[in-house]
């Protein structure tokens, strides 16, 4: 069993692991359901470490809530194609039970498929071969073998398919200058980025080393052509040290933003309305760090710099300076408001011509704000 004692009990993190995963599956299906009825009525999730099912104190993993959610909607049992792979023979026979035992299994049109191979090169070979129909894919090892840049893109070339992986930070930071793991990095981040992010290690801090390896898998994500890349970070039990990430990659701007809202919500910690992106258990009781930042004033302070002197919708500010930093629409809408009470902006219609004051509301996506130019 992968881990030794890792499935004995469901740790926090992993619950909110869970939960992230099978929202944005539901969110991601709902989505794209309509258009993959029109060519070949089909969608498919794919794990390729599944494990047993269960954690061993009975709570559900990741493949029995996708299941449970496809059994719940009608539309979906007629749809969803499920293929769920462990290298261990009773990991994957423990899934097998699990997912026999569930109610309403047998309303599924197309029965889950459960496999027992490694995770290697004959395994994308099938994949890049393959046009796929449209697939939400989550790869969670255990380590860093079998996850490389090749599978990641082998299921994310075709249309409607969406990509998350359980990047194990703490693992890959203390194989990067083992020569011993260097053929399973270097297919993690490619040769030549692999042997870069390794020199350039040896002169940054801990958290300095935490944001060049993140960084550096984020553009290597990218220039194989996943245009929005996104990390959730996890701590440890004591708040002190990063033990993963769980970093999503997608084509599409919509996907992202829907992966956003649901990422922002499992956060242990939100101060000024700015989520933190990482679930920390010793923050949900202290969450004293974060509270020192100001968020929300750092991003009325950016707008201003940014777009001074230009002219632009609430709508075009959003998903021109959104992606890549912790911030949603609502955190958008809250910022320009209070500019424009400042009067640090002009805003059409302005704020006396519209409807009173409702939240979010006031500040609709077609409101056109002017930004002054920069001080001389």
């Amino acid at each position: 069993m992968k881990g030794g004692n890792f499935f004995d009990e469901a740790k926090e993190q992993s619950i909110v692991k869970s939960v992230i995963v099978s929202k944005y599956f539901w969110a991601w299906a709902k989505v794209i359901m309509p258009s993959a009825r029109r060519s070949g009525n089909k969608i498919a999730y794919i794990d390729l470490f599944a494990g047993p099912g269960r954690y061993n104190d009975g709570t559900k993993s990741t493949p029995l809530l996708i299941l449970e959610k496809a059994i719940e909607d009608s539309n979906m049992r007629q749809m969803l194609v499920t293929i769920f792979n462990d290298a261990d023979s009773d990991n994957s026979k423990s899934l097998e039970r699990a997912i026999h035992d569930l109610r309403g299994i047998d309303t599924l049109k197309y029965q889950p498929q459960i496999t027992t191979k490694e995770v290697g090169d004959e395994m994308i070979g099938i994949f890049e071969q393959t046009r796929l129909i449209p697939t939400f894919f989550f790869v969670d090892p255990w380590g860093y073998k079998g996850l490389s840049l090749r599978l990641v893109n082998s299921v994310l070339k075709n249309w409607g398919c969406d990509c998350i992986f359980f990047f194990n930070y703490n693992r890959i930071n203390m194989g990067l200058p083992n020569e011993a793991v260097d053929l399973h990095l270097n297919a993690l981040f490619g040769n030549q980025r692999a042997e870069r992010l390794r020199r350039k290690l040896n002169d940054l801090d801990q958290q300095e080393r935490e944001l060049a390896i993140v960084e550096e898998i984020a553009q290597a994500l990218k220039e194989m052509g996943g245009a929005y890349v996104l990390p959730f970070r996890f701590r440890n039990d004591k708040g002190n040290r990063t033990s993963h990430h769980l970093i999503f990659v997608t084509k599409n701007f919509r996907g992202y933003e829907i992966m956003k809202e649901i990422m922002a919500r499992e956060s242990s910690t939100t101060v000024q309305g700015v989520s933190s992106f990482e679930y920390s258990p010793a923050t949900v009781r202290q969450p004293l760090l974060f509270e020192l930042s100001q968020p929300l004033d750092a991003l009325t302070e950016m707008l201003l710099d940014e777009f001074a002197g230009q002219q632009l919708s609430m709508q075009q500010i959003y998903e021109k300076h959104n992606v890549g930093r912790p911030y949603l629409e609502s955190n958008y809408k809250a910022a320009l408001r209070k500019l424009e009470a400042e009067g640090k902006i002009a805003t059409n219609p302005p704020a006396n011509m519209r409807r009173p004051y409702q939240g979010e509301a006031s500040f609709g996506s077609k409101v056109i704000v002017t930004f002054p130019k920069k001080a001389r």
